[in-house]
């Protein structure tokens, strides 16, 4: 691997660094800006989000000719993170969850007529969108092969949903959802993926379920399909490849949640860098205690050690391989890291630290879904230990050049 990036690329870093630190980190101190669901307003996210297009910083995890700036993976784990130095900052670009995973799927796999309909309203801004798979006991969670929500086919070629998801992320605010049911009872292609819009008949959002939060915008809903028609040419791939849409889907956008992580991460340093600089107790600076140093030095190492181990991923991604190992250890690594930062950042503050006075009371509450979404952690290191399993000694193998 080659750590170094292109001129372009830190240009492109720089400007989204510099239209954080002067266009988005405001508002975060501001009541006016924010949602009753501690997010972003939205008049102020349109107001932003067009600032954010004009300046040419928008979509940038898609190629060209879908709308995006073509960064590749690599160039994403350096931009994501400048974004996600404020808490609104993927947003704004057009780079947050639940979004960004769904448009590079239908990127990756849609139909150039599904592109049309379904992707491109997502990458203008016009449309949100959700992701439907999860579902309550006994259904599918992290083990998809659990799903019971099924989809009947028709003898006109089409498909009738019955079952229940829940904690969609949102699907209160997504006209544009994908939902994975089962077709067979077969092992490995008894899934398939369906596109809908909120306005087809069929389905409803039974409620918007209360979390810790703070929440995307459209919460996190627990739905219900009771005989939505979905037609044949809305189907993702093909009848049986659900699990692999998953696959396709849910690989990228775990890293790209690292990436946005572990900017976040960095912004808790910054805060009690900041707090300790000023602070003094007992006569010292808290920044003079060795205690403080001890903490501070820690926290920056786990932050780099996920930053390699995401940067690996990515440029694993970049290459044409899954990267299923490297995504799983960046999970980890990047989820823990951000709540052990959150917390070290709150004691460094004190009472100013779990106050609202900062954004670290709200990092905190955000981190801790960090270590369940996309997979709960034991789910990850149990998928290494197969890989350990398999592999053995070559768990830790070199690539080697034109192998």
């Amino acid at each position: 691997m080659d750590f170094t990036i292109s001129p372009e690329l830190d240009d492109l870093r720089r400007r989204i660094a510099a239209f954080v630190e002067s266009e988005i980190i405001p508002h975060e101190s501001d009541p006016a800006s924010w949602d009753a669901h501690d997010n972003i307003a939205e008049p102020v996210l349109a107001q932003l989000r067009a600032k954010a297009r004009a300046a040419g910083l928008w979509c940038l995890q898609l190629k060209p000719e879908n709308g995006g700036l073509g960064v590749g993976r690599m160039g994403m784990a350096v931009c994501y993170e400048a974004m996600n130095r404020s808490i609104f900052g993927p947003v704004v670009f057009n780079s947050a969850a639940p979004d960004d995973g769904n448009m590079m799927m239908l990127e990756a796999v849609g139909t150039p007529e599904q592109k049309r309909r379904w992707l491109a309203p997502i990458v203008a801004g016009e449309v949100r969108s959700a992701f439907a798979m999860t579902e309550p006991h006994p259904g599918g969670g992290s083990d998809p092969t659990m799903i019971r929500t099924r989809a009947e086919k028709q003898a006109d070629g089409s498909y009738r949903l019955h079952g229940r998801k829940w904690f969609i992320t949102g699907a209160e605010q997504a006209a544009h959802l994908t939902v994975v049911a089962r077709t067979s009872d077969d092992a490995r292609r008894g899934l398939t993926a369906f596109l809908f819009h909120r306005d087809q008949p069929g389905w409803r959002i039974v409620r918007r379920i209360p979390i810790m939060g703070p929440e995307e915008h459209g919460g996190h809903c627990e739905i219900e399909f009771d005989g939505l028609a979905i037609a044949p040419q809305d189907v993702l791939m093909g009848e049986g490849d659900g699990f692999k849409v998953t696959q396709i889907r849910l690989g990228p956008a775990r890293l790209t949640h690292c990436m946005r992580w572990l900017g976040l991460a960095k912004r808790c340093v910054e805060v009690a860098r900041d707090y300790a600089a000023m602070r003094e107790s007992f006569g010292m600076r808290l920044a003079d205690r060795e205690s403080i140093q001890l903490k501070l030095g820690r926290t920056a190492m786990a932050i780099e050690i996920g930053r390699l181990l995401v940067m690996k991923a990515a440029w694993e991604l970049d290459r044409g391989g899954q990267a299923r190992k490297e995504v799983s250890m960046a999970k980890v690594q990047a989820a823990n890291t951000l709540h052990e930062a959150a917390d070290m950042a709150i004691q460094i503050n004190g009472a100013r630290g779990y106050s609202k006075d900062t954004v670290l009371e709200w990092i905190y509450r955000y981190a801790r879904q960090a270590r369940l979404v996309d997979g709960a952690d034991e789910v990850h290191q149990m998928v290494l230990n197969r890989f350990l399993d398999k592999e053995g000694d070559d768990f830790w193998h070199w690539p080697v050049a034109g192998a």
